[in-house]
């Protein structure tokens, strides 16, 4: 194992905080290279291994016994609570099989008409923008994200001011950073220290406005089903199913066997509301980018679409979407080279030994780069390059299945990773169907850094040319 000296010097970066996430990016992405398949990151006691080869994610996320979270995520609970994202041992169990049931496959059915909506208002935003040079596209597909989940695993139109979805978006932007600079100086981690930090009072303030949207959202669910006597039945949104979408089974389970409560339901809600549209969002402006940046994926994809569904005029049905077998190797190559969530961290519960033979103690925290993994030349040559056949069956076959684990892995694998595909091919068909993309951003100008949510630095933008 190759051990790095003490990562100090990440904290004097922090006296330079106009690019310390960025900078702290490429320096996390050289040391991957320098020291693979594993080095150590030591902080005062602290030694935190970083795992790079898909052999020993393997080892660690197929092992229940390492599911628990490490104390990095400590950093989140004065948002997420302790939610599913966060949360250990049995209360992991019991929100996990509440929520399951919301992600079944007759649900999100049920949910292609608002995607397909929701996508309409976007391709209707774009348009507005007419003959400009390009298009910012990160808030605005933001926005369709935000809208999505709300009106879909929520049940509830966001009937608030624009503004308030405006102040969310920037408060979940804000929290981003904030989170990451408290990650990568480890002393911050600690609430009682935090009080001290400079990003204190705007870490509260964020909070507040995160808090507030949520809120508004269960009470107006709350109040809806009061009004109308919920049945899935006589709901404008639920109308017709017979399962229950992600808030009204919180809400049933409160109500029927107490399996939860009401701060329960809070951290659940700003969980999901924070991840079902942050990480699809950074999934969609990325894929915009590279599909305006490779005009022969982006014909095949039009070819396919037009071929599927015999019309590009036509709103993709469930099935549709089903068939699109390339857009979808494209989507997973998109999420090869730009993974939503970059890196994850659990704590080991018990002695791990590595695929390369070094023993990591019981009770360590792990660091597993996703972002790394993804771009290891041994699994995928040309790393850089966009190859949407990376991922034919044949090409597949014989590759190591934790080679590539865009959702996670194992028993705390993303449980919304479904809604999110079957939303980014909605949305990619209804823009495709309407506009040529053309670059103006490329991954050669855009700027990762570090956060919760892997984005860029700047906004991605892209060029909307009106296809008819």
């Amino acid at each position: 194992m190759d051990f790095t000296w003490q990562a100090f010097f990440l904290l004097f970066n922090v006296l330079n905080e106009s690019n310390f996430l960025d900078v702290s990016f490429k320096t996390f992405r050289e040391w991957a290279k320098l020291y693979y398949p594993i080095y150590n990151i030591t902080f005062l006691h602290y030694v935190v291994p970083n795992i790079l080869h898909p052999d020993d994610f393997e080892l660690i996320l197929s092992n229940p016994k390492h599911m628990e979270k490490s104390i990095v995520y400590d950093v989140l609970h004065n948002w997420l609570g302790t939610g599913l994202l966060t949360s250990r041992g049995e209360k992991w169990q019991t929100r996990r099989r509440i929520l399951t049931p919301a992600f079944h496959f007759n649900i999100l059915q049920q949910f292609l008409d608002v995607f397909n909506k929701q996508t309409d208002d976007l391709v209707k935003t774009f348009g507005n923008f007419g003959d400009q040079v390009y298009v910012c596209v990160d808030n605005h597909v933001a926005q369709f994200t935000l809208k999505t989940i709300a009106e879909t695993a929520m049940g509830t139109k966001l009937k608030f001011f624009k503004q308030k979805e405006i102040e969310y978006r920037q408060a979940t932007i804000d929290m981003g950073k904030i989170v990451a600079h408290r990650m990568l100086c480890p002393y911050f981690v600690k609430d009682f220290v935090n009080l001290f930090s400079s990003k204190y009072l705007k870490e509260k303030k964020a909070i507040k406005t995160l808090h507030d949207f949520t809120r508004n959202i269960i009470a107006e669910r709350t109040q809806a089903i009061e009004n109308f006597h919920y049945s899935p039945d006589n709901h404008e949104v639920y109308k017709g199913r017979k399962r229950l979408a992600m808030l009204d089974l919180l809400l049933t389970a409160k109500n029927e066997d107490r399996s939860i409560d009401d701060k329960g339901i809070c951290e659940e809600v700003d969980t999901f509301m924070f991840e079902g549209h942050d990480t699809t969002a950074a999934a969609l402006s990325f894929s915009l980018m590279l599909i305006a940046c490779h005009k022969n994926v982006q014909d095949l994809i039009v070819a396919e679409i037009e071929a599927v569904t015999g019309d590009l005029h036509k709103k993709p049905t469930f099935n549709d979407l089903q068939q699109l077998k390339y857009l979808e190797r494209v989507l997973k190559e998109v999420l090869r080279l730009y993974p939503s969530v970059p890196f994850i961290s659990r704590k080991l519960g018990e002695e791990l030994v590595t695929a390369t033979g070094y023993k990591i103690p019981k009770d360590t925290i792990v660091h597993l780069h996703i972002y790394d993994l993804h771009h290891n030349p041994e699994f995928y040559p040309d790393p850089e390059k966009f190859d949407p056949d990376r991922f034919l069956p044949d090409n597949i076959k014989n590759r190591l299945p934790f080679a590539y684990v865009p959702f996670s892995a194992g028993p705390r694998n993303c449980i919304g990773q479904k809604f999110a595909l079957l939303e980014l091919k909605a949305a990619l068909s209804g823009i495709l169907s309407k506009y040529v993309l053309e670059p103006v951003d490329t991954p050669d100008t855009i700027t990762l850094i570090v956060d919760v949510v892997l984005r860029s630095k700047d906004e991605i933008k892209v060029k909307f040319i009106p296809r008819f």
